[in-house]
């Protein structure tokens, strides 16, 4: 293993200890309780997500319960809960959101054993509040939820519901649907990248160190990062755990417009670009999403020619990888297998990514190359490089 590696695993075990030392203190969290999206149309949106991702119908929020500003769709796989709400109101505070991002993330919310705690550790250390602890009630219990800012209009909602035994949470019924397309295979968020304007990123993966208790797991610059038009700049920030992986993205240099500035110009500003999923047997899922419509990004089929030379041996057939579009990658601890969609909006925003660890605790490195020429090309089609 040469010097620069063992480094790596150095500094990835002495960050993985200095968060247990530091986050279990005063902010252990269970894991991400739900990501909550902001959106133009909720129920046609919860339809998309449940036919081309294989989510299933969970709860609903919305006039038929006594909501007059806006209406909510919970969709749910394994440990999976996206929320899609849409306002009623006009001039809310949701709809001004959608009026400058579009449809996006707005709440990351994270699972904890107790959110007032959370809250006043967080805010004691910097953060800005949101919503103090708040008691959410009725015949199945009670939520107590807090929320502090983040990077642009987003948010971390911090929610405790260990004495709650309802479907999601109060003000939500059952949404009993006759439509339940087969799940395909995604377990759990493993990651979500935030992306934030040229010299922020400092600022934030400092706020998740001081404020939060993650430690930076790995750092990626625009050596690491880049082709010959763009390149960007990146921090992976990690709780005690490792439950709850956070990159942070900002651009860097480059003779044309990167896909970090593309993000912020059409979203208005920073905000989360990526959500990545993960799946026990990534060929399956991305069989089935292909079959539903989903859109992924092509990378060159001469990627293909060389990347088991650069990996090593794996357990899936390369010929079915090339045939879907799946990109493989090996660090120290075994290998991963990703790829990412087009962005499921009209605004070249919000995508996600399918990933699957098969000992890799890494985020794809000896993939980046292929995979920024594929974003570029994409770029290029929107006349946005």
């Amino acid at each position: 293993m040469s010097t620069d590696n063992l480094t790596q695993v150095e500094n990835f075990n002495y960050g993985i200890e200095k968060i247990f030392q530091e986050a279990k203190d005063f902010l252990p969290i269970n894991g991400t309780d739900y990501v909550e999206l902001y959106v133009g149309n909720a129920k046609q949106a919860a339809h998309f997500y449940k036919t081309a991702l294989g989510f299933q119908s969970l709860a609903y929020n919305g006039l038929e319960t006594g909501n007059k500003e806006s209406c909510s769709y919970v969709v749910v796989q394994d440990k999976i809960r996206l929320v899609l709400t849409t306002p009623f109101n006009p001039n809310s505070e949701i709809s001004e959101h959608i009026r400058k991002h579009g449809d996006g993330v707005k709440v990351i919310a994270l699972w904890v054993d107790d959110a007032t705690s959370a809250y006043n550790e967080t805010i004691k250390r910097g953060a800005v509040s949101v919503m103090p602890p708040t008691v959410f009630s009725d015949e199945q219990g009670t939520i107590i939820k807090s929320s502090i800012q983040t990077y642009g209009d987003t948010i971390h909602t911090f929610v405790e519901r260990k004495n709650y035994k309802g479907i999601f949470m109060p003000g939500f019924v059952q949404w009993n649907s006759e439509y339940y397309p087969p799940a395909m295979g995604l377990k759990y968020i493993d990651h979500m990248v935030g992306n934030v304007e040229l010299g922020a990123m400092n600022k934030w993966s400092k706020f998740y160190e001081e404020v939060m208790g993650f430690a930076n797991l790995v750092t990626f610059d625009d050596k690491d990062i880049s082709t010959q038009y763009t390149a960007l700049m990146s921090k992976v920030m990690t709780n005690g755990n490792g439950r709850i992986k956070f990159p942070i993205n900002e651009p860097a240099q480059g003779l044309k417009k990167s896909q970090i500035e593309e993000y912020l110009d059409f979203y208005g500003g920073p905000g989360c670009q990526h959500i990545a999923l993960a799946t026990d047997d990534i060929v399956f899922t991305v069989s089935q999403m292909r079959k539903h419509g989903v859109e992924f990004l092509h990378v060159p089929g001469t990627y293909y020619d060389t990347v088991l030379n650069r990996v090593g041996e794996i357990a899936e057939d390369i010929k079915v990888l090339k045939s879907l579009g799946i990109m493989v990658d090996r660090d120290e601890e075994g290998y991963l297998l990703q790829i990412f969609t087009k962005p499921v909006e009209d605004r070249p925003t919000l995508f996600f990514e399918i990933i699957q660890r098969k000992g890799a605790k890494s985020f794809g490195k000896g993939n980046f190359q292929a995979l920024f020429e594929s974003i570029e090309a994409e770029q290029a089609k929107r006349g946005t490089l």
